[in-house]
């Protein structure tokens, strides 16, 4: 009786063993399956890093974005290696791509060539974070950025070269003349050729590039290129997809055409000086200035750009989608819902707190 049950137990130890081997090798194979690239075909997908990401809170979006086959095991491979700091910008990933290049991709400073800087500004940035980024990758430091863009002599020189920078910029209520006008990109430039001129050169050759074909548009708009960036800066920071920039551009159109204030908390973020992640007090939301489009007095647009717009936005802000709506508030998956009066509004920011999706 002893006998069997010691032989028992060591068939139970040994079944255990090789459950445990075939768990370890099911994993490991699971583990290779789902670090491979989710393609065999080169698809570009355009990826942004922004600032006080760490490479796990960007699991869900590389798997929104068919980048990665598992969020789970992409997780599994950063614990098992010591990436590279990940480095904030916007990247051309592939969706051919395995989990190893897509992490060695995001963890390089982009400055592989030593005799070249590249410098990455995503849609949005303003020229406080522009200038962060143009510090970190150069020995420019911030504020010779910010005063170069907010020089007068310097902006008078401009005029005669970019046909769409005018005396607009100048008013004495704005931040930085050039806030709006510094088209976000990527910007390659030889490391004895970085200077405040040609980085400027660079990026104004590129704002002139990308409007140029939208002139005559702008043009018959019925408002100015400064009025149309400016805009453009408000919807590129309210929404995320084109369809719904187009959206939210027609909303503050139909906003504008009946006198009302735009309402736009974006707005009073940068009249504040604060960042998005920041919470904004009672004293900014009701704060007159040139900026915040929350305080009552305040009709119309704010005085100048709020950051840095994309070409969605700018063309949304172009032609926007006409309908009657007149409110507009997003969720935390950053989809945006639109109703017309509000008591529509007020019913959906009710409906969203309900479900834990609110941000406000």
């Amino acid at each position: 009786m002893v006998k069997k049950r010691k032989f028992s137990i060591r068939k139970f130890i040994l079944f255990l063993i090789v459950l445990i081997i075939l768990i370890i090798v099911i994993f490991i194979g699971l583990y290779k399956f789902n670090t491979l690239a989710v393609s065999s075909t080169s698809k570009e997908v355009e990826f942004t890093v922004e600032e006080g990401s760490s490479y796990y809170t960007l699991a869900d979006s590389l798997k929104e974005k068919e980048l990665i086959k598992s969020a789970f095991f992409y997780k599994v491979y950063l614990k098992l290696h010591a990436p590279a700091k990940l480095t904030v910008g916007t990247y051309e990933l592939n969706q051919n791509m395995n989990v190893g290049q897509i992490v060695g991709t995001l963890g390089n400073d982009n400055n592989s060539d030593s005799n070249r800087v590249k410098l990455t500004f995503r849609e949005g940035l303003n020229v406080n974070q522009m200038a962060s980024v143009i510090s970190r990758k150069t020995d420019i430091k911030p504020e010779e950025f910010i005063n170069k863009v907010k020089d007068e002599a310097y902006i008078d020189s401009l005029k005669s070269k970019y046909w769409f920078i005018t005396d607009d910029v100048k008013n004495p209520e704005i931040y930085y003349d050039l806030e709006g006008y510094l088209f976000p990109d990527t910007y390659i430039l030889e490391k004895d050729e970085v200077n405040l001129d040609n980085i400027l050169t660079k990026i104004l050759d590129n704002t002139l590039q990308k409007l140029e074909p939208l002139k005559a548009q702008i043009e018959s708009s019925g408002y100015t290129v400064h009025q149309i960036l400016t805009l453009a800066s408000l919807v590129e920071l309210e929404a995320v997809t084109d369809e719904d920039r187009a959206k939210v551009a027609g909303v503050f159109y139909n906003r504008l055409n009946d006198g009302w204030s735009l309402g736009s908390d974006v707005t009073t973020y940068y009249a504040a000086g604060k960042l998005m992640t920041e919470r904004l007090t009672t004293k900014d939301l009701t704060a007159c200035n040139g900026y915040n489009t929350r305080c009552t007095s305040m009709k119309g647009l704010p005085v100048g750009p709020i950051d840095n717009p994309s070409l969605s936005a700018i063309k949304a802000a172009i032609n926007p989608e006409i309908s009657d709506y007149y409110y507009f508030v997003a969720d935390s998956d950053k989809k945006v819902y639109f109703t017309r009066n509000a008591d529509e509004h007020t019913n959906i920011i009710n409906e969203l707190k309900e479900a834990g999706k609110w941000i406000g």
